[in-house]
């Protein structure tokens, strides 16, 4: 019971400190002293702790593949890229509920704090004329963003579980691909019923280039590479990132001097603490005694371990409404518990953290969107609420049938 309240505390403190909206890392970093002062570890074994989590290889993997995933964001983002794709989707798409979602979904393709403000005016601007309240306009805006964040490769959480679990990456992202699919099948059933039909013409089309240019197509390149090499053709994600922000680089001509201002951004202070701050937590809850001492009284006290898998992600997400939480903070703890990994255990555990994640009221992304449309929080929560629970059906259903197999 002694270790349960000290993980309390410690989870604790994880959780007040991110209502500050610190860096991950830097909270992490301080639940690792907590625990070590509250196991009394002494000070060989933190300094050993320290070195085997500065010197593991799932350390350098993760940092070299979060560096080159900020690059190549930065890339698509100061080339354009990201607005031609935008401007393809509307100059190709004429159904109605195809242009409306097509904005939220190209823009959260890659990851970027509060992106969900940027393709707010583009839903607004689409829905011009159509019946569609502020609730159901931020619906579409925040859900439709979020659904490739299981199992896209430039989202660093599902990176992490990869390698903190030691998964394959293409394995898990073809597993969390359901989870894509359902909330992409849920958003559009609880949304834009209304709304049926063709646009005669994109909205904002006087400002778009009436000639359907075939060329404009090849903005969707990078993005479809990646994901060519690493789910048919097996590669390492690095592999992959590294050699696209070289062909990025040598096709749009790129200076030394923006080379080198796009590696420091990719490889910024905020992304080597994220990093260095998880593991020495992972070493921290091993070393301390605190994994193993919790693993047996689960097995004393015969806690299933499902509800643990839904629970200890679910609340972080929750409470934290940011995905790298409940993967770093949680996941070492539950791979012990479980006495090994599985595909089932890992994927349901992060679409309980995810699902915790999509629900947060804390949620950048959902507290930008609801202050654009200025809809009122319980119209526009009953509809996420309602997807994000046939989300978790979906998910303990494949969970057990993939315990099952």
């Amino acid at each position: 019971m002694l270790d349960v309240l000290r993980l309390a505390a410690v989870f604790g403190l994880i959780l007040a400190l991110v209502r500050f909206k610190w860096n991950i890392g830097y909270i992490l970093l301080l639940a690792s002293g907590l625990l070590a002062l509250l196991y009394l570890m002494p000070v060989p074994a933190i300094g050993q702790t320290v070195v085997a989590a500065l010197t593991d290889a799932v350390t350098w993997q993760f940092l070299l593949a979060l560096t080159l995933i900020r690059m190549v964001e930065m890339v698509l983002r100061e080339q354009q890229v990201l607005a031609r794709m935008m401007e393809a989707a509307r100059m190709y798409l004429k159904n109605k509920k195809a242009v409306i979602i097509s904005m939220p979904l190209l823009i959260g393709m890659l990851p970027s704090l509060g992106g969900a403000y940027f393709s707010a005016p583009m839903v607004e601007e689409a829905t011009r004329g159509l019946k569609v309240c502020p609730e159901e306009k931020s619906f579409i805006n925040y859900w439709f963003r979020h659904v490739w964040e299981p199992f896209l490769p430039l989202y660093p959480a599902l990176v992490f579980a990869a390698a903190l679990s030691g998964l394959e990456l293409r394995q898990l992202m073809l597993t969390n691909a359901v989870y894509g699919a359902v909330a992409l099948a849920t958003g559009l059933v609880l949304s834009m019923r209304s709304i049926s039909g063709a646009f005669k013409n994109p909205p904002g089309g006087e400002s778009l280039p009436l000639k359907k240019e075939w060329h404009i197509l090849l903005n969707f390149l990078p993005l479809a590479a990646i994901l060519f090499a690493v789910i048919v053709l097996h590669q390492r994600l690095e592999h992959v990132l590294a050699a696209t922000v070289f062909a990025l680089f040598m096709f749009y001509r790129v200076g030394a001097r923006d080379m080198l201002r796009t590696v420091r951004y990719g490889f910024s202070k905020d992304v080597v603490v994220l990093i260095v701050g998880i593991m020495i937590f992972k070493f921290a809850l091993e070393n301390s005694g605190a994994v193993g001492h919790i693993s047996q009284y689960c097995a004393q006290q015969q806690i299933p371990l499902p509800p643990l898998l839904f629970v200890l992600p679910f609340v972080t997400g929750l409470l934290t409404g940011i995905t790298m939480a409940p993967v770093g903070s949680t996941f070492p703890l539950l791979i012990s518990i479980a006495g090994g990994v599985t595909l089932a255990d890992i994927t349901f555990a992060f679409a309980s953290g995810y699902a915790g994640v999509l629900l947060s009221p804390v949620h950048l992304c959902l507290v930008l969107t609801r202050e654009y449309f200025k809809a009122d929080l319980w119209r526009t929560y009953r509809p996420i609420i309602i997807s994000t629970t046939v989300l978790m059906a979906a998910a303990f259903a494949q969970y057990l049938i993939l315990r099952l197999l």
